[in-house]
């Protein structure tokens, strides 16, 4: 009779319990001594597949995040409020909404994805929840899949177009990162990657980061050969005055053939935070700009081969105000946060937050 008790016992234990937790971090000059990563919102809705995806801090320092499903399941964009630990629903049909981020007037900014999704880049006000398209084309012809974003100091949004999911015909002829400047017109900034995905620039604004996460099943060419994997690597594009590329990209990571980058932040050092969805080692890798790692945060147990991995990291942002130091991280279908030691990079409206 032993068992129906334990299991019993086995529901009553919290969900961040019950599954396998990640080994804890080591305490170093990024990680404080037992810091470890905390369950916040689990997607319990019973939709299956998808991911949650790009958190992004608010001005009010509430953090938004996109939950993504697949097909005519509608995603949406949730809301988790630090003040009650409380998480709501602040769109249910997002289009899709990948990577998140609100610029400087305090405007949400979500690229929408593919797999009938809005396949465009769009403005939220979180205020009224009316959405409004800003591009949805490129030189007259549809975006494959904009998948994520930054925001340099001047409003110019730089965001990537790949392609993961989704049958709608390509019309681009390049996977490319684009930039949309403050008139609405809208320029490539580079197609020298496979298959862009995360994108950062530097406090100094003088280097584009670009992530290359070419998996290998981009559907964008249902009649040709199957795609084979291709690279899994973080540049480093110098940009000019005018912010535009202005030199050779630089290679500072290249994960051969395992699975590399999905999204990424910063610190106010420049020190980037990558969400690395490798089975051997999933986790956050902290670098310094040179590629160097100096932190490491594990997101799941290694488990090289699962069909059904856990714990891969997909993005993550810093909080602001009293919650600087706080990195929040989008894991498989959750949402979690770790206190650090240092604060997170954010465009001037953040610094008008009362500590």
């Amino acid at each position: 009779m032993a068992r129906p008790i334990l299991l019993t016992l086995f529901l009553l234990l919290p969900v961040s319990l019950r599954a396998e937790e990640p080994p804890p971090p080591e305490e170093n000059d990024i990680v404080p001594k037992g810091a470890r990563l905390e369950l916040l919102y689990t997607r319990n809705d019973g939709v299956k597949g998808g991911l949650t995806e790009g958190p992004a801090v608010a001005p009010d320092g509430s953090i938004y995040f996109s939950d993504i499903r697949l097909g005519k399941d509608k995603s949406k964009i949730m809301r988790f409020n630090p003040k009650t630990k409380k998480t709501t629903v602040f769109s249910a049909d997002s289009g899709h909404a990948n990577g998140l981020m609100f610029d400087a007037k305090g405007y949400l900014i979500a690229c929408e994805g593919s797999d009938l999704g809005g396949r465009c880049v769009s403005r939220w006000d979180v205020k009224t929840g009316k959405r409004t398209v800003i591009v949805d084309k490129y030189m007259g012809k549809h975006f494959n899949a904009p998948n994520d974003l930054c925001i340099d100091l001047k409003g110019r949004i730089y965001f990537t177009d790949p392609r993961y999911l989704g049958d709608e015909p390509r019309e681009l002829e390049h996977r490319a990162v684009y930039r949309i400047d403050t008139d609405g017109s809208v320029e490539e900034i580079t197609h020298e990657v496979e298959k862009p995905n995360g994108i950062d620039l530097s406090p100094d604004q003088k280097t584009l980061y670009v992530v290359d996460h070419n998996n290998g099943t981009d559907k964008i060419d249902p009649k040709g050969p199957t795609p084979k994997k291709g690279a899994m690597k973080l540049y480093a594009f110098p940009l000019g005055d005018d912010g535009k590329v202005s030199g050779k990209r630089k290679t500072l990571i290249d994960f051969g053939e395992e699975d590399g980058i999905d999204g990424m932040t910063q610190d106010v050092k420049g020190n980037l935070y990558l969400a690395v969805r490798s089975l051997k080692r999933p986790g956050v890798m902290v670098i310094d700009s040179s590629g160097k790692e100096v932190a490491f945060i594990p997101t799941g147990p290694s488990q090289p081969g699962a069909k059904t991995p856990v714990g891969l990291p997909s993005n993550c942002d810093f909080g602001i105000g009293k919650e600087s130091k706080i990195l929040y991280v989008t894991i498989d279908t959750s949402l979690y946060r770790i206190p650090l030691k240092i604060d997170g990079h954010h465009i001037p409206w953040s610094k008008s937050i009362t500590k």
